[in-house]
């Protein structure tokens, strides 16, 4: 699917899904977000979770951790864009690590980008899907 089939809302309100395994790092998340004008539509702690939700709320975006725990958010960004019937989002990874901890990783990966939980932002997720605009992979700059 190319990257603009997945455009903001009516209201221009872009709507995202968060796949986080920590409840205390969603809530935060959540807040910082819809503070800075985006639509949290949902929030997910496995990949299962994550799987369905997709299905169900059709977000513009999803925000997943690279390491759920005992899941892999990787192996969940490649499960998202191969699931039968399932048209995903962009994906952006996310992490508390340095991006050049999983570089190779991200890279081979079909997200979007990387953004570390400390710069999360909305404007960093725009930038990052603005940069997604014309169907190729964003690589940002650190």
């Amino acid at each position: 699917m190319r990257a603009g089939a997945w455009a903001c809302d009516a209201g221009g309100m872009l709507r995202c899904l968060i796949v986080d395994d920590s409840a205390r790092f969603l809530d935060a998340a959540r807040g910082l977000l819809e503070r800075q004008g985006v639509t949290v539509v949902g929030v997910a702690s496995t990949s299962a979770e994550a799987l369905a939700r997709t299905a169900a709320l059709r977000p513009d975006v999803t925000l997943v951790d690279i390491d759920l725990g005992g899941e892999s958010g990787l192996e969940l960004a490649r499960r998202l864009h191969r699931e039968p019937g399932l048209a995903a989002p962009p994906v952006i990874l996310i992490s508390t690590h340095a991006e050049q901890d999983y570089a190779e990783l991200i890279a081979a990966s079909p997200a979007i980008g990387f953004l570390a939980k400390g710069a999360l932002s909305a404007g960093a997720i725009h930038d990052l899907l603005a940069g997604h605009g014309d169907g190729s992979r964003s690589d940002p700059t650190p």
